[in-house]
């Protein structure tokens, strides 16, 4: 049971707090009109392996995502401007894949869906011309917490193969031409991620970066988008 805890410790400090402590595949893409409304499409797979190990002994905690419909109309029903506006999902035989898209009537109403803790994002300016930054990791910052994390040995080879094949993707779009940058909590911009890819500037900007870069990255790494 103390790999399973270092694997759900490990799990947890990564992009959208509630998403990605038991999901792996995470992709989102925002689409922001000239009045600062716009639609989130949320697309997630959650491993059948890690939500199997959330219902043993003492790890029920760790499963705070939400997986139904009925999940999402209860997040949204607490939250005055986003609205719920489809949902759908499958299992095959590795994941349960959960499709959602929502609508917001600002930016500030899209980060308290993302963010409600305000810890993980930050906003400033308004919809024609703002900055908007989203922590996807908090970093591993020495070597004392690599190893707490699990990071060594089996563990790591371990989370390495089950996170292999997955990534975490963010897209936003916006009326006029903008930029983003991948940079640390000190505002550096980090050096590339093996395997990651970065579209900038333009009115459609990503990233895409390998779960398992980001889980195991030193640094905290954020993407700041502006426009």
């Amino acid at each position: 049971m103390r790999a399973v805890k270092h694997l759900n410790k490990l799990i947890v400090i990564s992009l959208f707090l509630f998403l990605l402590s038991s999901c792996f595949g995470v992709s989102m893409d925002v689409k922001l009109n000239q009045n600062g409304s716009g639609t989130i499409t949320l697309k997630y797979s959650i491993s059948r392996y890690i939500d199997s190990l959330g219902k043993l002994d003492g790890n029920e905690r760790w499963n705070t995502i939400p997986v139904g419909k009925a999940d999402f109309e209860r997040t949204v029903d607490r939250l005055p401007e986003i609205k719920l506006s489809s949902f759908s999902s499958v299992e095959n035989e590795r994941d349960l894949v959960v499709n959602v898209k929502m609508e917001f009537e600002s930016i500030r109403g899209l980060l308290a869906f993302l963010d409600a803790s305000g810890r993980l994002s930050s906003f400033s300016g308004d919809a024609n011309s703002g900055k908007l930054s989203l922590k996807l990791s908090d970093g591993i910052e020495n070597a004392a917490d690599r190893k707490n994390s699990g990071l060594d040995g089996h563990l790591d080879k371990l989370i390495f193969d089950i996170c292999e094949s997955y990534t975490v993707a963010v897209s936003m779009g916006f009326p006029a031409a903008g930029s983003l940058r991948i940079i640390n909590s000190q505002g550096i911009a980090l050096e590339e991620i093996s395997g990651s890819e970065i579209k900038s500037p333009g009115k459609n900007l990503s990233c895409v970066f390998p779960l398992y870069g980001i889980l195991s990255s030193q640094e905290a790494i954020i993407a700041e988008f502006q426009w």
